[in-house]
């Protein structure tokens, strides 16, 4: 290499400086031993001068151990395997004109060919199902959390265990409005999952989740967490843990469980325009679901409180013309007569941005606040009304329960009765031209076997007029061997023997 080429590559290396365009060798390069001691101390103070000092490389976080996790958690994750029949839908060649079905002409005609054929009562005839979900074990005597839809309309319960020993399963009770189901095993020193607290999670955090999506058992899939306290439409009294942990059909009722191996949720939801995973799933917070299953093993049901107002999502522009700088809280937009709001003095275009203390961000936080406490209980609510702030306080109600009594309340009382029922709505009650009456949403045993269906109206038991839970409990506390159930199905009336043996 020539003394030009050695110059460059130590210029472009930064040993040497230049100055104008050109560029001076060091004395230890041209042979001047004498001043290389002072010629060196210039070049190197120029050359620490041009080192600029790296940032700092923030610390990674550390990565959960899901192999770890997924041993101590995976033995408690287990298989649910649920069988029952279900309404067929009458079919025929362009099917009845609407509103046709109890024409007394197509009564006639029933059974022939070319029409729908019905089962006993002109009922449709039913059609057998299986279906299968996840759950998880919490309590090592065999109690286990799962959703409610999962084992919706089910006459057998079998719960498979990860090393595949089968049990058949008492579904203790379940509740629709928050989708959780009570179940228990006849198991003893059976392995429960970790449980923790989901009010720690932040956006971010790492989950994983847990069952048997497709059947296919023992399924783990990690994510984070996307978003908290997500409001779903028609399930306002659950704040939802997001995330994007991948959650499929099958994956219902498993664990979510953060970095620490700990249980924060019931994967319960997905979002999906194919049915399959895109991206957003929707977990129920484990302190939620503990609520409601102390409140099922200690009762049979879970209850929510009612304040009875209709609220909706304040924007700016909503705020600024009720003199609010910020678009917090919830609207009033109807008041419920007869309710508990009415009787505490809530007004139509009230904002409620407070109750017990606790800030109201945006209305779906005050449906969860409100559901999530006890009929009866009293709560403060700060109120924003005329410009001005005020306390009010309103002792709730109960919510129209949606499904009263599970399928073992009514054995737990000796009657063996075998339904899960729940009052009717309002529009049902209109549509049907009832007074009152409870809408068979399960039935199994006995009842099963004597031909009540999923979907006929209660009206009266022995007689007694069916209006709640309670006229039921009081004709089974006798425990007598046999009942007279008078249902309504197809706008018929037919009187149903159950022999309870």
């Amino acid at each position: 290499m020539n003394l030009k080429s050695l110059c460059a590559a130590l210029l472009a290396g930064g040993v040497l400086v230049s100055t104008a365009g050109a560029f001076d060798l060091p004395d230890w390069l041209k042979g001047d031993k004498k001043d290389q001691k002072v010629a060196a101390a210039p070049v190197a103070q120029t050359a620490a001068a041009a080192v600029v000092p790296a940032a700092p490389v923030p610390r990674a976080p550390s990565v959960p151990d899901y192999r770890a996790i997924v041993k101590q958690a995976g033995p408690a994750v287990v298989g649910v395997t649920v069988e029952g029949t279900q309404p067929g839908q009458a079919e025929m060649s362009g099917g009845l004109p609407p509103g046709m079905e109890n024409d007394p002409f197509f009564r006639f005609f029933r059974g022939l060919p070319g029409f729908p054929q019905r089962g006993p009562q002109g009922a449709p005839p039913s059609v057998p199902f299986r279906g299968q979900g996840s759950g998880f074990i919490i309590s090592a005597d065999g109690l286990i959390l799962t959703n409610a839809h999962v084992v919706r309309g089910a006459k057998e319960v079998t719960v498979t265990l990860s090393d595949r020993r089968e049990y058949n399963a008492k579904v203790l009770g379940t509740d629709p409005a928050t989708d959780i189901a009570v179940l228990r095993i006849d198991a003893k020193n059976l392995p429960a999952v970790r449980l923790g607290d989901p009010k720690q999670l932040e956006v971010g955090d790492p989950v994983l989740a847990i069952g048997s999506p497709f059947g296919l058992e023992q399924t783990a899939t990690q994510g984070i967490v996307s978003a908290k306290g997500r409001s779903l439409p028609g399930d306002a009294v659950v704040p939802f843990i997001q995330t994007d942990a991948a959650v499929n059909p099958g994956n219902s009722g498993g664990p979510l469980i953060d970095g620490n191996g700990a249980v924060v949720g019931i994967n319960a939801q997905i979002y999906s325009r194919t049915g399959g995973y895109q991206g957003l799933a929707f977990a129920i917070p484990i302190d939620v679901a503990l609520k409601v299953k102390d409140q099922i093993v200690a009762t049979g049901r879970a209850q929510h409180a009612r304040l009875g107002v209709t609220v909706q999502q304040l924007n700016q522009t909503l705020a600024e013309s009720f003199g609010l700088k910020r678009p917090d809280g919830a609207l009033v937009a109807n008041v419920a007569p007869n309710s508990a709001a009415a009787a505490a003095g809530l007004k139509s275009g009230d904002v409620i941005a407070e109750v017990n203390g606790q800030t109201i961000g945006r209305s779906a936080e005050l449906s969860t606040l409100i559901g999530m406490s006890s009929p009866g209980e009293k709560v403060k609510l700060k109120v924003w009304r005329d410009r001005a702030w005020r306390d009010i306080e309103a002792k709730l109600g109960a919510a129209e329960d949606t499904a009263v009594a599970s399928v073992d309340e009514g054995a737990a009382q000796g009657g063996q009765l075998g339904l899960a029922l729940r009052p009717l709505s309002p529009q049902e009650r209109q549509q049907a031209r009832l007074e009152h009456g409870m809408v068979v949403e399960n039935v199994m045993g006995a009842s099963a076997r004597a031909g009540v269906a999923r979907g006929d109206v209660l009206l009266a038991i022995n007689g007694k007029p069916v209006k709640s839970l309670d006229e039921v409990k009081s004709v089974l506390q006798g425990k007598p061997k046999s009942v007279a159930l008078l249902v309504q199905r197809d706008g018929e009336r037919i009187f149903v023997p159950v022999n309870l043996g």
